[in-house]
């Protein structure tokens, strides 16, 4: 098994690579199917954002053991416009395009890690992780 790698995230067929990707990363190290789920559902509304919001970029995997625990870490990176107001961004419902505002807010509470960089001019870099 890989224990590392990255996708380009330009457009809607990269969107359903990365789903894929997480499927079988998730598959791999034998994550319940509600975990599996749950982190595809995180990757798809983040990769969503890179492409949209972001004007594309990347996704990184890594996967990190710790001892007896395993996670699965995925970055999203972009080097878009960054978002201005982090906390609005993150708030249930905000959206700042036509989408249902779930993307980052619902993101995060579908994994056990998640951490925000952004800044205006300079892109965005969201990780989630999940433990096995």
């Amino acid at each position: 098994m890989e224990t590392k790698g990255s996708i380009p995230l330009r457009g809607e067929p990269d969107i359903v690579l990365c789903r894929q990707t997480v499927r079988k990363l998730s598959q791999e190290l034998k994550f319940s199917l509600v975990d599996q789920t749950k982190m595809i559902t995180a990757a798809s509304e983040l990769s969503r954002n890179t492409v949209v919001y972001g004007g594309g970029g990347h996704m990184r995997w890594e996967i990190q053991p710790q001892g007896l625990r395993t996670a699965l870490r995925l970055w999203f990176e972009d080097q878009g416009p960054g978002i201005p107001d982090i906390e609005r961004a993150l708030t249930d419902g905000w959206t700042s395009g036509k989408g249902m505002g779930i993307g980052l807010s619902g993101s995060k509470r579908l994994v056990n890690e998640f951490a925000i960089e952004t800044a205006v001019g300079a892109g965005t870099s969201v990780m989630i992780a999940r433990w096995k």
